[in-house]
């Protein structure tokens, strides 16, 4: 059973910065592709960015380009999210999610198998 736990959201200013982690368990998550969704609220999930570890390919959403990025640390089976440039609009529920191995589209959120809790990101004008 994988496992995720995601951690980093807070408050911040427009303009300012987060790392969001998300640590997992249960298998090498080096082996399948990973990503971040978000929940405004009010509003349905969303893709913002995701991952193909093979070849080290990243995905993000048009209006993150540019300010957020994707990496990974293999020995701590650990993902982050960079967000710079936060504007009030970035505001709601992150979510780390992994890929059910069959290599679907990263953009949709049925290609996720397993999903973490959740970590609020609110950003003030």
């Amino acid at each position: 059973q994988v496992h995720l736990v995601e951690s980093g959201g807070g408050l911040v200013q427009a303009g300012g910065s987060l790392r969001l982690s998300c640590a997992a368990s249960g298998r090498t998550f080096s082996n399948y592709a990973m990503g971040w969704f978000r929940q405004a609220p009010g509003k349905e999930r969303e893709f913002v960015a995701a991952i193909r570890w093979i070849g080290s390919r990243t995905y993000y959403e048009d209006s993150v380009k540019g300010r957020f990025t994707m990496s990974g640390d293999n020995a701590k089976n650990t993902m982050y999210l960079q967000m710079n440039d936060l504007k009030p609009e970035d505001t709601g529920v992150y979510y780390c999610a992994a890929d059910n191995g069959y290599g679907g589209n990263v953009y949709y959120q049925s290609s996720y198998s397993y999903w973490g809790q959740g970590t609020q990101v609110t950003v003030s004008s």
